[in-house]
């Protein structure tokens, strides 16, 4: 349902249309609405169906005395009797035209509650989904705002490539750590690890003089550049094996792979 439509059947003009109190040109709008939009079509239909079950429900059969009570006092007051049943009877139509009019007052009010709870359902999914497009496209910025910070450090004339091969214990390895001694960065891309046992994993080591520093633990889903914490005036780098969760101190006798960092 557009807004258009919306608007217009939350406006009166099909209700004064219904009971005959429009002008014509708004006859020829609403008709024109009703012809065009099937929901003004169905909504017409039903306050007509609603307008017509009022009218029955309000119709009352007059007993079978009052006619022969209005036929006594006709022939004794004539011209005052017919006044009085005038007068009851323009009395009685307004009131079944005001008891009509708020029945199709309140059915109408209600259909457009209802319209208004599912246009407030459909705002809130529609304002969800925008949410939820906004959360993904900062996302998708972040992340390629990391690339693009990856990509510049790549390029920079400053920035030292090291390619860590494994030993004889793990074959396979291969790694390149990226080191930028102006900027203070550092990153590697793992390339290839090796399978280890569940209970065991790859840790990689900075060496600080004469102590070895973690810099964290290396996953085989790592297939891409990964931050490192950059360690000043570290002497080379080491991977080991370590037990599954890492280790507070290198198991140099476990080492895979080594590279010096010295110039």
């Amino acid at each position: 349902m557009n807004d258009k439509v919306i608007s217009f059947l939350n406006s009166d003009l099909l209700d004064k249309y219904l009971v005959g109190n429009t002008t014509t040109e708004e006859n020829v709008k609403v008709e024109a609405y009703i012809a065009k939009y099937p929901e003004v079509k169905e909504a017409f239909n039903t306050m007509q169906q609603h307008l017509e079950i009022v009218a029955k429900s309000n119709a009352i059969e007059a007993p079978e005395h009052i006619l022969n009570n209005i036929l006594s006092a006709l022939d004794e007051k004539p011209v005052i009797a017919l006044q009085t049943v005038t007068k009851q009877k323009t009395w009685y139509k307004f009131s079944i035209a005001a008891s009509i009019t708020a029945l199709v007052f309140a059915g109408s009010t209600f259909m457009f509650y209802i319209n208004n709870q599912d246009l407030k359902r459909e705002n809130q999914v529609i304002a969800d989904e925008i949410f939820d497009l906004r959360s993904d496209i900062d996302q998708n910025n972040l992340m390629l705002s990391d690339i693009m910070q990856q990509f510049k450090q790549l390029n920079n004339p400053e920035t030292q490539k090291y390619i860590i091969k494994g030993n004889a214990r793990a074959k396979n390895l291969k790694t390149v750590a990226y080191i930028n001694p102006i900027d203070k960065t550092s990153m590697i891309d793992v390339v290839s690890l090796p399978q280890l046992p569940e209970e065991q994993c790859y840790q990689i080591w900075a060496e600080v003089q004469d102590k070895m520093v973690s810099l964290g633990i290396l996953n085989e889903t790592d297939s891409q550049l990964i931050p490192l914490p950059y360690t000043e005036n570290a002497l080379g780098l080491n991977i080991t094996i370590e037990p599954k969760g890492g280790n507070e101190n290198a198991s140099v006798e476990k080492s895979v792979a080594e590279i010096s960092l010295k110039k």
